[in-house]
């Protein structure tokens, strides 16, 4: 009787261990956060607004390092093996991504290029066309391609995550209201703009012209490299003398001497502009983009 009494009280402590662990296991996977890997800073902000709480992201590219430059380490095949999701810009600014998904080996990673289906805007220098490729890669500087880089990017979480897909609906619907509503607030400011143009030291600007009707002229190339010659800067502070250009604008990931240099000359200021390739003073996309739009909106009037 004591025997069946023992291995009465083990059975069911046996039970209630197996039946903690059948329930233990599901809220564990449930709890498990998605793992999204970004290339850098700008497609984590975008994927850190969509997926919320319900993703774990990570970047490839190190702050301060210039994209442009990076070179793919054993590293980051290791941070794309356990992903379920890589997401990078596309139009040339990260060639090495495709190696990279390639050597990853990771049958189940879900690939976002955050451009499709946006409009490039082509390089037309014969020199930055053979070096750099056809397309000017700064797209996420753009509130409008923002937009389209978001759903990119929301469609791909839904399908790697399809039970949390209200969640990342809602997400995305939020954020691009917020992108609609900083849209119409600096186009009704441009609008009143007496003249459209602005210089900048990185011309990474050319899609947020295309946005708001505005015209760049930069000290540098598209790719942050070189300094213009003495013919080259003869012509840009001619060109901000004729223009009355007051403000020139200076990026951290690019060398701010020559836009110091050309500010002297013209009697201009420098101001600093954020380009977003790493992360600036701890603001988010949506707080560096309505800074950068208020002093480029500042410097038409």
């Amino acid at each position: 009787m004591v025997k069946k009494l023992v291995l009465l009280v083990v059975g069911i402590m046996m039970a209630a261990l197996f039946a903690g662990c059948g329930n233990d296991a599901p809220k564990e996977q449930a709890s498990k956060k998605i793992q999204v890997v970004t290339s850098f800073n700008a497609m984590a902000e975008f994927a850190k607004a969509i997926g919320g709480d319900k993703v774990e992201v990570s970047t490839i590219i190190p702050d301060g390092v210039e994209p442009h430059d990076f070179e793919l380490k054993p590293e980051n095949m290791k941070q794309l093996a356990t992903a379920q999701v890589f997401v990078y810009n596309g139009f040339g600014m990260e060639p090495w991504a495709q190696q990279a998904i390639d050597a990853a080996k990771n049958s189940k990673l879900i690939t976002v290029v955050a451009t499709d289906g946006i409009e490039p805007i082509k390089n037309t220098d014969p020199e930055e066309i053979k070096e750099h490729g056809a397309e000017d890669p700064h797209a996420w500087l753009s509130l409008k391609n923002a937009k389209i880089e978001v759903k990119n990017i929301k469609d791909a979480l839904v399908k790697a995550d399809p039970a949390n897909k209200d969640y990342y609906e809602k997400n995305y619907t939020e954020y691009v209201a917020k992108l609609d509503a900083m849209i119409k607030k600096y186009e009704e400011q441009f609008a009143k703009a007496p003249h459209k143009n602005f210089v900048t030291g990185h011309a990474a600007f050319a899609y947020l012209c295309r946005d708001f009707g505005l015209e760049q002229n930069s000290v540098e190339d598209v790719f942050a490299e070189g300094e213009p010659n003495a013919a080259q800067l003869a012509e840009l502070i001619k060109y901000c003398k004729e223009n009355n250009i007051t403000t020139i604008f200076a990026e951290e990931m690019a060398s701010p001497e020559v836009s110091k240099t050309l500010a002297n000359e013209v009697g201009a200021k420098v101001e600093t502009i954020y380009t977003i390739e790493s992360n600036e003073d701890n603001k988010t996309y949506l707080e560096r983009m309505d800074e950068n739009l208020t002093k480029i909106a500042a410097s038409l009037m």
